[in-house]
């Protein structure tokens, strides 16, 4: 049996009827502290979306804004970095789909930009909740640097790449040559 995610908020398929239906979702501390164990943040203070979800043939689309305060750690420094995310996103959700993304058929595939936010649909319920958390993890900063890491590393004697390059060890032989 799968392990349930740390945020999960269902909506059934049934409870949208033939129109569209607007949530607003918050996670809860204890919530943000799993999310933030599993992502790997030093802290996540505020995690919030609101969320429309429509219908679809075969499936459903839910289109929303996720907001959301953070910290991570500089991968320079190891200093706290804060981060205030706002982002716009959408998702379908689609029947027929495993847990790849592809259709149950044996034919290739191919997915326009379009379609690369597809999700199956599973046991007609949306988990909102899981969707946003997988939306949070894709708009983490990869490489968060504190906004003085370079002159931190500079005085630990850290070359830049630019001075550590195979040009400006050429460059310093020439003029360790000229002196």
């Amino acid at each position: 049996m799968a392990e349930q995610p740390e945020f999960s908020r269902f909506l059934r398929m049934n409870e949208l009827g033939d129109g569209s239906r607007e949530r607003t979702i918050e996670a809860t501390a204890e919530e943000r502290a799993a999310l933030a164990r599993r992502f790997g943040l030093r802290a996540l203070d505020r995690l919030e979306a609101r969320l429309t979800a429509a219908p679809e043939a075969g499936g459903a689309h839910i289109a929303g804004t996720l907001v959301a305060d953070l910290v991570q750690a500089c991968v320079a420094t190891d200093e706290d970095v804060p981060a205030h995310l706002d982002v716009r996103f959408a998702i379908r959700f689609v029947r027929g789909l495993d847990e790849n993304g592809v259709g149950g058929g044996e034919e290739e595939v191919e997915l326009s930009d379009e379609d690369c936010d597809l999700l199956p649909l599973e046991d007609d319920r949306i988990d909102l909740g899981e969707a946003v958390a997988q939306t949070l993890a894709l708009n983490l900063d990869p490489y968060p640097r504190a906004p003085d890491a370079d002159s931190a590393l500079r005085a630990l004697g850290v070359l830049s790449e630019g001075e550590a390059g195979p040009m400006a060890a050429a460059l310093r032989g020439l003029k360790l040559k000229k002196d």
